[in-house]
């Protein structure tokens, strides 16, 4: 399957997030309800911003397999933060997330008075979509 980036000339490119995507027809969406920071036992995780970041891509990760998919197949990202929390601590997180993935999501960053849980910082909502003649996963 071919996603496309569409990053044209005379607009920046920034290898954090693509201005646009182009998905053909015959692809399978995976949508991803928006992960906190918070663990298997419904903790949220202690240290901040980076790892309340940290925790929410792992868990964005493990719904994307039970999916059928890979964080490789993400065509969108939508990251929620709280008040004036310091978005380079969320991007770091994102970009040793995505590491060397190549091309990267669209990506929309919204600041947000607070989230359903209070001690939340961060929550983040995806979009992945795969080869619709892909068979699907098991749930996990």
């Amino acid at each position: 399957m071919s996603i496309e980036r569409l990053d044209p000339a005379g607009m920046n490119r920034n290898p954090v997030y693509a201005q646009g995507i182009s998905v053909p027809a015959s692809a399978r969406y995976i949508h991803v309800g928006g992960q906190n920071g918070v663990d298997a036992t419904g903790g949220v995780v202690e240290g901040g911003l980076a790892a309340q970041t940290a925790q929410a891509l792992a868990n964005l990760g493990m719904v994307l397999a039970a999916g059928g998919a890979t964080p490789d197949d993400l065509i969108s990202l939508s990251v929620y933060l709280v008040g004036d929390a310091d978005l380079r601590t969320a991007f770091g997180a994102w970009a040793a997330f995505w590491n060397e993935r190549g091309d990267p999501p669209v990506v929309k960053v919204l600041r947000v008075a607070g989230l359903a849980r209070a001690d939340c910082l961060i929550e983040i909502e995806a979009i992945a979509a795969v080869d619709g003649a892909q068979p699907r996963e098991a749930s996990q």
